[in-house]
Parts: structure tokens; C-alpha cells; sequence
């Protein structure tokens, strides 16, 4: 179900030392995991505060995965344990496509500082019939000695289970993030019916929408920061982002878009 063979790691070349613009101010890593942009973490009340459980919602080729694995990065350099789950990517693939955006996470997965567990949802059986996968996971989150738990993305496994299991799910995430744990989560819009995303978006203490907008002949990606309790400072309004080979995320001034 998790691969978590280290075989994987094996090819991925060590790129060394480099990444995103750090944070400019001192962070104080006992309140928020810093995206380690200054820029980004602005936007967001100063980043995404500690025992918080947030909810990153987006369409396809929004930047969930891309903003996912900025949080990683910069929880790793703030020194916190961390823990990805990921639909989206085999931990070679995605430990190439975080080195792709200078986000290098090479030595501290092989310094055990972050865990990588690929959901292979082809290979999930049980004898006993269906499995609860949400159940599963939450499970094994709540054995994991990490810091910060990231889930990216959510969607194929709330389109499997029914209500009274997605609720159990987030409602048990929440336990865990008043244990001391910090989980975020992406999601797709469409993988839950209205009355569903009104009561998981009441229960998490984040809720980042992403989404893609034409801007004249220009196609732009734009976060909203709808909710972030807890958070230093008061939150960006709509922003505007692009996701650079060799940087990652980039918020692009407004003049900029219109210009």
C-alpha cells in the first residue's frame, strides 16, 4: 500500500545545498511552518501556524502539489519532522520534481527527517473486502513521530468513500492537530458534494483556494487565502503566482498581470 522502499532514492543524483528565497525576518518556529518565500508566507498571516489543520483546495494544474511541497521544504529547514502521502507521485518522482524547483530535500529524506509514503492505490486489496483507506491513514498518521503531515492529494480517496467516512476522517485529523501535529491537505473541488466541503471547510482551521483565471491573453494561477485561524498577521487577499523552473512558486504583481 505505502511504498517506502529505500530503491527508490537510490538513482536520485544529490544536487547539494541551494533552494527557494529564504525568509527574510526570523521565523518563530514554535508558532507556523514558513514556506521558507517570505513572499508567500506574507500572504498567508505570516505562514501556516502550528496544530493546525488546513484544507488546499484547486482544479487540475493549480499549483496544489507545487504549494504542498514549498510547505515541505521550508518545515525541513525550520527543523520539524515531516511526513508526505502522496497520490501524485513516486518518492523518486517526486523528490526529482521538488529538485527541479530547487526545493532539495536529498539529505534530509536520507537523515530520516522526512518520510515519503506513495498511496498505490492499484495494489490496495483486502480479503475482508473494501478497505477504508481514510481509516487507514489516519492510522498510520497517528503512529508517525512527525511534525507536520502533508496528504497530497485527497481526491481519489473521497471519491471512494462515503460521507460518514470522510467526516470521521477529518474530524479524527483534527484530534491529531490537538495532539500536536500540523496536517495539510490538497483536495479537487468536485471530489466532494456542496453540503460536504461547507462542513470539512468549518472544521479545518485553513482553507486555501487555488485556481487558474485568463487574464487578457494571459493565463494566471491565483491562491486565496480564505481562512487561516491562528495565523500572525491578517491575511493576502487573492494573489497572483507562478510556478519557475529553479524557484518554484513566484507571486507576480498585480501591475505585472496587467501590464
Amino acid at each position: 500500500m505505502f511504498k517506502t522502499s529505500d530503491d527508490e532514492i537510490d538513482e536520485t543524483e544529490n544536487e547539494g545545498e541551494g533552494g527557494n528565497k529564504k525568509e527574510d525576518k526570523p521565523i518563530d518556529k514554535s508558532i507556523i511552518i514558513s514556506t521558507g518565500n517570505s513572499e508567500i508566507d506574507d500572504k498567508m498571516g505570516g505562514g501556516v501556524p502550528l496544530t493546525s489543520l488546513s484544507l488546499i483546495e484547486g482544479d487540475n494544474d493549480t499549483g496544489k502539489s507545487v504549494l504542498t511541497q514549498q510547505m515541505l521544504w521550508g518545515g525541513l529547514n525550520q527543523g520539524y519532522k515531516m511526513t508526505m502521502y502522496t497520490t501524485e507521485n513516486t518518492m523518486k518522482s517526486m523528490i526529482k520534481q521538488m529538485a527541479s524547483l530547487s526545493l532539495h530535500i536529498d539529505e534530509y529524506f536520507l537523515f530520516g527527517h522526512v518520510k515519503i509514503f506513495p498511496i498505490e492505490l492499484d495494489k490496495i486489496e483486502s480479503s475482508s473486502g473494501k478497505v477504508n483507506m481514510l481509516n487507514f491513514i489516519l492510522n498510520n498518521m497517528s503512529h508517525e513521530k512527525a511534525d507536520v503531515v502533508v496528504i497530497d492529494s485527497l481526491t481519489v480517496l473521497i471519491t471512494q468513500s462515503d460521507q460518514k467516512e470522510i467526516y470521521g476522517f477529518f474530524s479524527g485529523c483534527k484530534r491529531l492537530c490537538d495532539e500536536g501535529k500540523t496536517i495539510l491537505i490538497t483536495a479537487h473541488r468536485y471530489a466532494f458534494d456542496e453540503e460536504t466541503l461547507v462542513r470539512i471547510r468549518s472544521i479545518c482551521d485553513g482553507h486555501i483556494e487555488l485556481r487558474i483565471n485568463e487574464m487578457g491573453e494571459r493565463i494566471m494561477r491565483t491562491m486565496r487565502v480564505a481562512k487561516m485561524r491562528g495565523a500572525q498577521r491578517s491575511t493576502g487577499n487573492i494573489v497572483n503566482f507562478d510556478i519557475e523552473p529553479e524557484f518554484g512558486l513566484r507571486i507576480v504583481p498585480m501591475s505585472s498581470v496587467s501590464a
